[in-house]
């Protein structure tokens, strides 16, 4: 069907009508009414990119997909059944594009001559790119609507600034974390929020990332409009402008400061001492590390410095450690004043303090602050209604020069400590071959040590203890001897601190008092006479429960009375005033143990605990002995204590007694016991045998 037919059955087309037809610009259809299409124009032909002769007496079914081609015919049938216009949007597929468009289409009937609908002619407006703008607009709207939504409901505080960093807009998390409101601080720099804890490196850095990056993240310290210290976890993003400048800054940050201030809590009680607010141990370690890995690479050397308080432990155990603990925090505060700011000085534990020196000039600098440090702890310390007075002994190693390692270097600088306290305290010491020598022959004496028992090396000597006005032996002191296969004797005074510093004085201690109650045994049946011996206990013996048990049971065994034993202490257990001194003294006396107090005396103001404990004898030391015959001042401290011990119903022992004035004037203070050369030294059990069998000639 042409137009001439169309002309005809409707007189809607005469003349030209091909020529008007095709200059339509937007497309034209026209169909019959079984939807076959009779004629399209050009503008329809690119809209659905088919031409008119391949779809020309179709109905398009082969162009169309089925969706819409139930859409084309529904709405054909509603044109030819209502006989009026419609206008609706469709989608439709462009064959030459493969997509689907979407367009405005108005379909109308062409009645015949009979006035009946004949034909429609459709007309339809590519909208597509018109529909696809409204949708993204939309899209931008709603974006819009919830980002101003967020914006405003956001938890988080937002702040925006312009391109010259000019305060545009904040949210109200921000006014609620900072305190400001908008009008107070719109057009204003945020700088007005600083803190002051961050230098002009940071800040720096800080704008580096955003023009570099457009975006910055990271931790800052501001300050709320009422001057409070916040810390902020801030995020800082850059918008920019179609040309590619700087449109608007958003910083959004929430606050941190209670996590900040919690996790600097925990790191500083995990890395600082809580007494003294002093680096810890811990801490000290990681430091000299560092130290030790910045000397390796400058090339400039390093001190440490290792500072032990001499006799800390009596101020603890005369005044009790709340005031010990007020002495430590007096001593860090003193020492501190001694030290640069670049040394670190640290608490080790106890009554232990390091400093670390790096790049000091010359050992004399070293010197000088450790000779500082023992000046400023020589001076009392006022402790409450009491004072103390102490001293310090230093020791000091050099890395390289002494070690390399860091552990050796501890190590190095611990026993120059050690050193400087033989030297006599109140003095600093540096770590030498000598020391190192020294070091070397205490761990191999130790370890002879280990097997002497078992080689049959130790072996007891006995001293004999006199009736001071008679010179009858009453009593005897069992003292340790070694016997070495190569050094021969070697003295107490080496061997015993080893004993007690490896745990052996445990196993010598009760092999001691095994041989002095078969002492005891074997002069009861040789002599008839019951020779009572006094044997040293220290500390670590002290401390261990069942031994009074094992020597009460041996003494029964051998038909022996408990009092065949004498338990000899120092004072420093005595002064101690701990539960297990009690218990211990009272587990002795309920045994039928009798105790002495050695060296009495020479310790730290311990009359007073002499009536709390369950005590036989007091041993006068032998520093008061040897001059009691020329210096008045010993006489009286002598007679004073053999007084004093009556009163308490102790009896007294004077040791060191060497010379006839001596226990002439021993004899006249009413002194009950002697001991010492005069008589007889430390003697075998053979060379004992025999001054006893000569006082029964």
């Amino acid at each position: 069907m042409d137009q001439r037919r169309i002309s005809r059955d409707t007189g809607f087309l005469d003349h030209d009508f091909e020529e008007i037809f095709d200059a339509i610009p937007v497309a034209v259809f026209i169909k019959d009414r079984d939807s076959r299409v009779v004629l399209i124009n050009r503008a329809c032909e690119a809209q659905w990119g088919i031409p008119r002769e391949a779809i020309c007496g179709t109905d398009g079914a082969q162009f169309f997909p089925p969706e819409q081609m139930k859409v084309f015919l529904e709405k054909d049938r509603e044109v030819f059944r209502g006989g009026a216009q419609i206008e609706f949007e469709e989608e439709y597929w462009n064959s030459t594009l493969q997509e689907n468009r979407i367009g405005h289409t108005v379909k109308k009937p062409i009645y015949d001559s009979a006035g009946e609908p004949a034909y429609l002619v459709g007309i339809t407006s590519d909208i597509t790119e018109r529909k696809r703008a409204e949708s993204e607009h939309r899209q931008v709207e709603e974006s819009m609507k919830l980002a101003a939504q967020i914006y405003r409901s956001s938890s988080e505080a937002i702040m925006v600034t312009d391109e010259h960093n000019r305060i545009v807009d904040v949210n109200d998390a921000f006014t609620r974390l900072m305190g400001y409101e908008l009008s107070e601080i719109e057009g204003k720099d945020p700088r007005i929020m600083q803190s002051g804890l961050h230098d002009k490196e940071f800040y720096r850095q800080f704008w580096q990332a955003i023009k570099e990056h457009g975006r910055w993240q990271g931790e800052v310290w501001d300050r709320r409009s009422d001057g409070q210290l916040i810390a902020k976890w801030v995020t800082i993003s850059v918008i920019r402008s179609l040309d590619g400048s700087v449109f608007r800054h958003v910083a959004q940050f929430s606050d941190i400061t209670e996590k900040k201030l919690q996790d600097e809590l925990i790191w500083h009680q995990a890395n600082f001492d809580p007494l003294t607010d002093l680096p810890n141990r811990r801490l000290f370690r990681d430091r000299l590390e560092q130290e030790v890995k910045k000397a390796h690479r400058t090339g400039k050397p390093l001190a440490l410095l290792f500072i032990d308080l001499d006799r800390f432990k009596e101020i603890n155990d005369t005044f009790g450690h709340d005031k010990g603990d007020l002495l430590l925090a007096e001593a860090a505060r003193r020492i501190r004043l001694c030290v640069r700011d670049t040394d670190t000085l640290a608490r080790l534990g106890g009554d232990e303090f390091t400093v670390i020196v790096p790049e000091f000039q010359g050992v004399v600098a070293v010197e000088r602050i450790a000779q500082q440090i023992i000046m400023e702890l020589s001076a009392p310390f006022e402790l409450g209604s009491d004072r103390g007075h102490i001293s310090a002994s230093v020791g000091i190693t050099v890395y390289p020069d002494d070690a390399e390692s860091l552990e050796e270097l501890m190590k190095l600088a611990d026993r120059a400590m050690y050193l400087a306290k033989e030297q006599g305290r109140g003095r600093f010491a540096y770590f030498t071959e000598s020391m190192q020598r020294k070091a070397e022959e205490k761990r191999v004496l130790t370890s002879d040590l280990r097997h002497a028992l078992t080689r049959d090396e130790l072996v007891v000597y006995f001293q004999p203890i006199v009736d001071a006005s008679t010179a009858r032996i009453v009593k005897a002191e069992a003292l340790l001897r070694w016997r070495h296969p190569t050094r021969g004797m070697v003295s107490p005074m080496d061997f015993i601190p080893l004993a007690e510093e490896s745990g052996l004085i445990l196993e010598i201690g009760e092999w001691v008092f095994q041989r002095a109650i078969d002492a005891v045994a074997h002069w009861q049946e040789a002599f008839g006479r019951l020779i009572p011996v006094s044997v040293n206990k220290s500390p670590l013996q002290f401390a261990e429960q069942l031994a009074g048990n094992r020597w009460m049971e041996r003494l029964r065994t051998l038909s022996l009375p408990s009092h065949s034993i004498t338990v000899e202490i120092t004072e420093s257990i005595l002064i101690k005033d701990s539960p297990t001194v009690k218990r211990r003294l009272l587990d002795f006396r309920n045994c039928g143990v009798e105790v002495s107090i050695d060296d009495f005396g020479t310790g730290f103001s311990s009359l007073s605990y002499l009536k709390q404990f369950d005590v036989d004898f007091l041993k006068i030391d032998r520093s008061f002995i040897g001059n009691l015959a020329e210096d008045a001042a010993d006489k009286a401290l002598t007679e004073a204590i053999i007084v004093m011990a009556h009163k308490l119903g102790l009896k007294t022992i004077a040791e060191g007694v060497e010379t006839e004035a001596q226990r002439d004037m021993l004899v006249r203070f009413d002194c009950d016991y002697a001991q010492g050369y005069l008589f007889s030294g430390p003697l075998p059990i053979e060379g004992f045998d025999a001054l006893l069998q000569v006082q029964a000639a």
